[in-house]
């Protein structure tokens, strides 16, 4: 078949899924939207960046329920809570399902996930799995000296990495999830196990891309063999596939050997394991626990690496958080999550960090099972719905001046009400909200706590002038900050003894 032939069935495949679509009875008007094109639809009015600021400005001029067909594929775009709510989280039995990404999902193996998988009782069953171990706080404290040690390791020389920072918050995030999933120790920036699941999670943000695959549009070209001029693509996808089976085996087979040999250390998977009864169970626990690296790694990394960001632009808050700190704990010894509760103005930091820049902004879309109805609007089976997460944490209705960075919103006074948890919306919906919340949460009030303990986070400066960074995230699916330079010095002397405690006990316990 000649890449000619190849693109003319996608163009006749495409016209026929619009016929296909446009003969669908329907028992209702759509949410409106910008008005498309014959066949293609609303395609090329669909942003590239920013998705969530373009959508923001739609609602402005089509209300807070837009929708827009692409090749035939409806999707509604919800830019108001109220609406998320009253179907994603209150009719979450018909709307958790995901959309099918060809390549993703089935070729590479995503859909064995939990990211891709389809809402059903293997969704279910891995979900139930994660709450054994991870559904609450006090489930979670079995793994407080992991995520302490993993911070402490990184509170080392940070004042002379900050240009490696983002690197950095990687490899925390990354020894710190192998740790708690499968008891493993990282060992050094070039630890194998971390390399092979950083390439699969590459590969997964690649694939995962709108417009990486024409497959994902027309699927009927995921059997066109790779030695079709044109399809070379199908090599790359291979390779795709046997990275997605390292990182699932290679990791749980390891702790399967630590197990057998009586030498596993407390994580996940070990947990899952004692309970096992079978390849089916085996198999359910291996995927649990590969979802557990896939859907956490790169979020927490980038909330952490705006908070670096917001401390260095808004030293008023750092100072606040300080002096909490500081008053309950002193200068002898840093911060436990055990000190948690007792530090209310740095929990209300960690959800003006969340809030402020999302990072997550439209979520992942949710996948209707069945027709349905949203304030009047006719809702087709397979409608794909999106949530403006972003919208929704910088509504004017919800937060008092969403655009700046406040945390005493969200600390109650006698005069007023702390201001919306952003937890109910950054974190997804309904039977798809993301089962590793504890996980976050926990890691990053660690290293906010113990950073803020014993540094002083600012702007960078270049020839004597302050370098002022851009306070917005970029990406597509995962938002993280714009690249930015910071400095990072100890806070006083006894600040600079903690550390050279610290390292002299991590040097002592590495002989």
């Amino acid at each position: 078949m000649s890449t000619f032939t190849s693109i003319l069935c996608a163009i006749l495949a495409a016209i026929l899924l619009a016929y296909r679509h446009s003969r669908k009875r329907r028992l209702g008007p759509l949410p409106p939207g910008p008005q498309g094109w014959p066949f293609i639809g609303n395609l090329l009015d669909m942003p590239t960046t920013y998705h969530w600021l373009t959508f923001s400005d739609w609602s402005q001029r089509w209300g807070d329920i837009v929708s827009v067909t692409i090749l035939g594929q409806p999707m509604v775009i919800l830019n108001s809570p109220k609406d998320a709510m009253a179907i994603l989280e209150k009719k979450s039995a018909i709307t958790s399902d995901r959309a099918s990404l060809p390549v993703a999902g089935d070729m590479i193996g995503w859909s064995r996930a939990m990211v891709l998988a389809p809402y059903g009782d293997r969704l279910r069953e891995m979900r139930k799995m994660f709450a054994q171990v991870l559904a609450s706080r006090q489930r979670f404290e079995r793994f407080h000296a992991l995520v302490e040690g993993e911070t402490q390791h990184f509170l080392l020389g940070l004042r002379t990495r900050t240009d490696s920072l983002v690197h950095d918050l990687h490899r925390l995030a990354g020894s710190s999830m192998v740790a708690i999933t499968y008891g493993y120790k990282v060992r050094g920036d070039d630890d194998h196990l971390i390399q092979i699941v950083d390439k699969a999670m590459a590969d997964f943000t690649e694939a995962s891309a709108p417009g990486t695959y024409l497959a994902d549009i027309f699927p009927f070209l995921c059997h066109i063999p790779s030695w079709v001029p044109g399809a070379q693509w199908r090599r790359k996808v291979a390779e795709q596939s046997k990275n997605f089976d390292r990182m699932a085996d290679i990791p749980f087979n390891w702790v399967k050997a630590q197990m057998n040999a009586g030498t596993a250390l407390p994580s996940v998977a070990s947990a899952l394991l004692e309970g096992s009864d079978g390849p089916e169970k085996e198999e359910l626990i291996k995927m649990a626990s590969a979802s557990l690296y896939a859907g956490g790694a790169d979020t927490t990394v980038a909330a952490m690496t705006s908070f670096f960001l917001a401390m260095s632009c808004f030293p008023e808050a750092q100072r606040k958080a300080q002096a909490e700190i500081d008053a309950l704990i002193g200068n002898s010894r840093l911060p436990t999550l055990k000190d948690r509760d007792a530090l209310p103005y740095l929990n209300a930091l960690m959800l003006e960090v969340l809030r402020w820049i999302p990072v997550a902004p439209m979520g992942f879309p949710h996948k209707l099972i069945e027709d349905d109805f949203l304030e009047g609007y006719f809702l087709p089976k397979g409608t794909l719905v999106v949530a403006n997460i972003w919208n929704f944490l910088h509504d004017p209705q919800t937060y008092t001046d969403p655009m700046t960075f406040n945390p005493d919103r969200f600390v109650p006074t006698e005069s007023k009400e702390a201001e919306r948890d952003p937890r109910d919306f950054c974190f997804g919906f309904g039977r798809r909200r993301c089962p590793g919340i504890v996980f976050a949460e926990e890691s990053m009030f660690a290293l906010f706590s113990m950073v803020l303990a014993v540094y002083d986070i600012s702007k960078a400066t270049e020839n004597g002038k302050v370098v002022e960074p851009l306070m917005e995230g970029q990406g597509t699916i995962i938002s993280h900050p714009a690249p930015f330079g910071l400095t990072v010095t100890p806070r006083s002397d006894k600040a600079q003894v903690l550390l050279n405690g610290l390292a002299d006990a991590t040097h002592a316990s590495s002989q």
